[in-house]
Order: structure tokens, then sequence, then C-alpha cells
């Protein structure tokens, strides 16, 4: 009997990863923390709101400021306000023939008719006379009103373009947006009757249903800033692309998993990667399922792309009125122009010696391919280069004076600067890593559609693509958003000191005139 009997085994201590205590009580703490977490995430959202507004009523309140100090400055119409506004009076006047359009005007008129459909609700509202509602200061109000959109659709970007998986404090997302909404070449232009504030707003709007998936709406939205600016049906099309690239990169990392399961050898040699993916799309373009799927999801922006066509044709060109200053070239430099543009407004994100050594690394290792684009880069400097008579003969604009100090004062300057655009190139490049090649692919496509065939240099036609690319670099760290902030205040401020203050006459001329971008 004794000899049945089994040895009880030691007790193992608490400590040991062999045991496993599973005690209803014990999940008590878990729920706990758990509550508290969701507690502590919808307190930091409530949080981040209140940045949010601090940051959208400080800019307000300083904007009305210096809308206040435009308005006592400015009491006539200014440059290409000669233009808008008062075309923008006769349709509030109730003329909207065609006999009473300014010829000299070559955009649509979407601007003079939201303007219209905003102040003229104040006359019935507030018992305003038209004299009022329809003065040059209402009028410039309403691009005040449209750059309190353009903030909340910034923000509402950040969120929908940074990648989810990334974790994002408060201050990047509203310090992001925030640089944004005061970005000195669009800001400056909130105090003026131009088409820039609404041509954004819309742009940026139709950039946001695009990413929700509302491709109606976006369709729509891009025609209403195709009827600010005609330009503007490329950033539309580049909504579509945004679609199309983010199916593409579905199928080519299914392509990829695929290959790499079958163990298939890979493509070796130069330009391997780009034959890649050039056969890639070959075969998905084959494909009657994937062409139709792609119809199904893009059809509207299509619908938009046969309207403009139309446009076209019947308009016998894509500029109304005044084509003579207006005509459409290869002007390849203009790239050129905005990358350098880009590198001087995003400096603290693109500029750095690591950076510097890693282009130069990149250059050494890959020195033939570089001496090409080099070659490539000098030819198109040397047979593109453009100088458009605004350009040379027009000096309230600072584009004059870059072209007549940098440009014109030596002509081999144009050539030694090629460096400087092809390092600028390669790190706008590299800091759109994150985005998929065929992302990268649309991006750049639009932003050579858009700016290559313009004749005349002037950084407001730098202003869309800017801010596109801007949204899509992942968030910087706080340090470069404060540095990157504190220039733009400081540029902000000179521009505004030097239009208000430093002011100067033409010989031939008792108007005073203004230095503007």
């Amino acid at each position: 009997m004794l000899s049945s009997l089994r040895p009880v085994p030691r007790c193992a201590p608490i400590s040991s990863p062999n045991v496993k205590l599973d005690f209803g009580d014990l999940r008590i703490p878990h729920i706990f923390s758990r509550t508290r977490f969701l507690a502590l995430r919808a307190g930091m959202a409530q949080l981040e709101g209140y940045y949010f507004s601090a940051a959208l009523s400080c800019t307000f309140l300083v904007s009305c400021l210096l809308f206040s100090a435009f308005s006592r400055a400015l009491r006539e119409p200014y440059m290409d306000e000669i233009f808008h506004l008062p075309q923008a009076q006769r349709y509030c006047e109730g003329h909207f023939s065609l006999s009473q359009w300014d010829p000299m005007i070559t955009t649509l008129p979407g601007l003079y008719l939201l303007s219209v459909g905003v102040v003229k609700p104040a006359s019935w509202i507030f018992g305003w006379s038209e004299h009022v509602v329809c003065s040059i200061g209402m009028l410039r109000f309403v691009n005040l009103l449209f750059s309190v959109g353009n903030f909340y659709l910034l923000y509402l970007l950040l969120h929908k373009v940074q990648p989810r998986h990334k974790a994002a404090s408060s201050i990047q997302r509203i310090l992001s947006t925030l640089t944004l909404a005061v970005f000195p070449t669009l800001y400056f232009f909130n105090f003026l009757y131009y088409t820039e504030a609404g041509s954004m707003f819309f742009t940026l709007f139709a950039y946001l249903m695009c990413l929700y998936g509302n491709h109606k709406t976006s369709a729509l939205l891009g025609f209403c800033g195709f009827m600010f600016r005609q330009t503007n049906i490329i950033w539309a099309i580049f909504c579509a692309g945004n679609v199309i690239a983010q199916k593409l990169t579905e199928a080519w990392k299914t392509e990829l998993q695929k290959k790499k399961e079958e163990k298939l050898p890979s493509i070796k040699g130069p330009f391997s990667e780009f034959r890649k993916i050039l056969q890639f799309l070959l075969a998905y373009s084959m494909s009657f399922k994937n062409l139709s799927m792609l119809f199904l999801l893009t059809w509207p922006y299509i619908l938009l792309m046969f309207l403009f066509c139309a446009f076209v044709v019947v308009n016998g060109g894509i500029v109304i009125g005044d084509r003579s200053s207006h005509e459409a070239c290869l002007h390849f430099p203009q790239l050129f122009y905005f990358f350098s543009f880009t590198l001087f407004f995003s400096f603290p994100h693109l500029l750095s010696l690591k950076k510097i050594r890693s282009f130069l690394c990149l250059v050494w290792k890959r020195r033939i391919q570089f001496f090409v684009i080099t070659l490539v880069s000098i030819f198109l400097v040397w047979k593109f280069t453009y100088a458009h008579k605004y350009l040379l003969a027009d000096n309230r604009h600072y584009t004059f004076y870059v072209w007549k100090r940098v440009f014109q004062r030596y002509e081999i300057v144009k050539y030694l600067l090629v460096p400087v655009y092809i390092f600028a190139g390669w790190s706008i490049a590299d800091s759109l890593k994150s985005k998929s090649i065929f992302w990268n692919l649309m991006f750049f496509i639009c932003l050579f559609t858009v700016i290559v065939p313009q004749k005349l240099l002037e950084f407001r036609y730098f202003i869309l693509p800017y801010v596109i690319y801007r949204l899509n670099i992942p968030l910087p760290p706080t340090s470069r958003l404060v540095c990157e902030l504190g220039c733009y205040a400081v540029v902000n401020f000179l521009t505004f000191y030097i239009f208000l203050n430093k002011t100067f006459q033409w010989p031939n001329s008792q108007d005073i005139q203004r230095f503007m971008w």
C-alpha cells in the first residue's frame, strides 16, 4: 500500500513561467487601465481641439488687423485688381452679359460669381446698400473668409494624409497647419482680390473628398477650382491619379509577394527597378477587369476631363481674354525654379549636413547616371530658358529682382546653378519616399504639366504644388516646425512692411507703386 503512493511534486514558485493564474478578479485592473486609456485619449483629442481653435482664432485676429492696414493703405485697386474688382462689381450690380466682360481677364468668372453669392445676401440680411456690399473692402474680405476655410482644410488633410500607424502629437499637427496657413506666398494674397485663396480652397476641398472616397463631390469641387483658374484641372486629374496610384500600389505589393513565394528570378542590371515597374504597368493595363475597376472609380474625373476638352475646343485654347501674354511653351527650367523655391521655403526639412553627405555619396556611387542628368539639365537650361516681357519690365515683383541680380548679371550663373537644382530635386524626391512610387509618378507628372508650359516666372504658380507636396511629407519634428514657422513669420513681416511702407513712383506716373510677390 505504501509502495502504491506516488510522491507529491514540489510546488513551483509563484514567479515560475510555467504557472498560469486565471482568476477572474485579476481582469479588473486591465479593464480599468483600458478605460483610463480611452478617457485619456478622448481628453487629448479635446485638448487638440482647443489648440486648433486657439491657433485659428489668433491667425484670424492677426489677419483682420493686417486686412485693416491693407484697406487703409490701398483705397484703390492695385495690380491685377484693376481688372478683377471692376468685373466683380459689374456682376454685383447684375450685369452678367458677355459685352460687360473685360477682355484683359484671362481666368473664368468663378471668383466673381462666388463673391456675389457671399456679399449679396449681406445686403438682404443687414439692409446694406449696394454701394457698401460691392465695395472694394467687402470683395477683398471674401478672400479672408477663404483663408479661414483653407486653415480648416489643411488641418483635416494632415489628419487624413499622414499614416495612421505613425503617432503624431497634437502640437505637430497644429504647427504644420499653422505653418502652411501662413505660407508667405499664399498668405500675402489673402488680402488682395486675387484668385489664389479661392483656387486653393476648392482644390484642397476636392483633394480631401477624394481621400475620403467621395469622388463625385471631389470632381464637382474640382470643377469649381477650374472656374477660378483653368490650370486647376490638372489637380482634379491628380485626385483621379491618387485613386489609380492606390490601386496600383495594392496590385504591386501582391505581385511582389507572389514572386517572393514562387521564388522567381528577379531582373538584374541597370534600371532594373524601372523595367520591373514598366512590365507590371503593361501587364496591369492589359487586364479588362483592372481597367473597368479604375473606370468605375474615376468616371467623375473622366467626365470632368471631357468637359475641359470641350471647353478648350470651343474656346480655341485654355486662356480666355488676352492670350498674347499667356502663350504656352516648353519652359523646362520652370521645374528647376520650383525645386529651388521648395528648397528655400522647406529648408528645415530638406537641407542638412546629413542630407548633403548622403547626396554626395549617392552621386559618387552613381556618377555616370548623375553625369548624364547634369548634361541633360544644362541642355534644357541652354535651349529652353525664356524671359517673359513682364518679368523683364515690371519692377514691382520680387521675381524681377531675382532675375536681374542673379540670372542676368552673369550668363554662366544659370549653368552653375544646375547642381543646386539637382540636389533640390533629389531632396524633394527623398522626402517623399514614404509615398508609393506610383503616387510620386502621378505627382511629378501633374507638377510638370502645371508649371512647365508657363512662360512667365511667377511665384504664385508654385503655391498649389508646394502645399500639396508639403502636406504629403512625413510630419517633421516639433523643433523643425517651429524653425519653419519662425522663418515664415519673419518673411511675412518683411514683405508686409515693404509693401505698406516702402512705396515708390514711376517717372511717368503719379500712382503709388509697391513691391509684392
